[in-house]
């Protein structure tokens, strides 16, 4: 039976600041981004995501971001040594491996936060340094990106594996791009929109734009970020959704508990 991941960034939590409901969202998704403590999370919060995935069978991937807990690694950083941003992501990337052997459920994939996302993804540069940090620490991690992305080349062209994956929550410009969040739209809170553009790239295979043009995609996971408001109560009518059409939820891939 035809398979799609569903995903949430989470671990989002830092000290006594807490950021969405991890326990009940994990209930729903089949994969975790987990905050790596550059944005948001600490060591506490990555290891109580990361115990809370494995009970569920929840695939665990990292989630790193900018040096910037200030702006929850949403503000394009500038200025930043390639090589200084290189072990800035390795150093996070291998935070929540060594957490991972350390319970037994190894992290199966990568996938970049925020402005360094976005920006990597038109920047060719800044694309290929991250996929050195996440080669450099493991080149077994699979790299979750965006499609049409310069991540996304970079990642094929140093042979990692790579998955693609499309927001449920977020709207795209005519290039395949996500549209900025200060554009009207560009943040989806409708529901029905929501199914309606997941429904559209797992069955059709295209993704709409805010233009009215439908771009064709290769999806392996749909992404909901657990801050957008009411995104539990999305996130499961996307899960029932999906079923209905016929498709399973399942992790692009499987993490496997270690015997040694």
């Amino acid at each position: 039976m035809a398979t799609i991941d569903l995903n949430c960034d989470m671990g989002e939590s830092f000290g006594a600041w807490r950021m969405g409901d991890d326990e009940a969202m994990l209930d729903v998704v089949s994969s975790a981004n987990v905050a790596c403590g550059f944005h948001a999370g600490d060591p506490s919060v990555m290891r109580r995501t990361l115990l809370a995935a494995k009970g569920r069978g929840v695939a665990v991937g990292a989630h790193p971001s900018f040096m910037d807990l200030y702006g929850f690694g949403r503000r394009q950083m500038s200025g930043e040594r390639p090589e200084d941003l290189e072990a800035q992501l390795i150093y996070q990337i291998s935070a929540l491996c060594g957490m991972g052997a350390a319970y037994g459920w190894p992290v199966t994939h990568v996938k970049p936060h925020g402005a360094l996302s976005n920006m990597a993804a038109e920047n060719c540069e800044l694309a290929e340094v991250c996929v050195r940090a996440v080669k450099a620490v493991d080149p077994g991690l699979v790299f979750l990106t965006l499609p049409f992305s310069e991540t996304m080349k970079a990642a094929e062209k140093a042979g990692l594996k790579v998955a693609c994956e499309v927001f449920a929550d977020r709207a795209y410009d005519d290039n395949g791009m996500l549209a900025p969040r200060q554009r009207d739209g560009a943040v989806i809170h409708d529901p029905d929109r929501s199914i309606a553009q997941v429904l559209s790239v797992v069955c059709d295979g295209v993704i709409p734009t805010l233009g009215g043009h439908k771009l064709p995609v290769e999806a392996a996971s749909i992404c909901v970020h657990s801050d957008t408001p009411g995104a539990l109560d999305m996130a499961r009518a996307l899960r029932k959704a999906i079923e209905q059409s016929g498709l399973t939820v399942a992790p692009f891939v499987q993490s496997t508990q270690r015997s040694d």
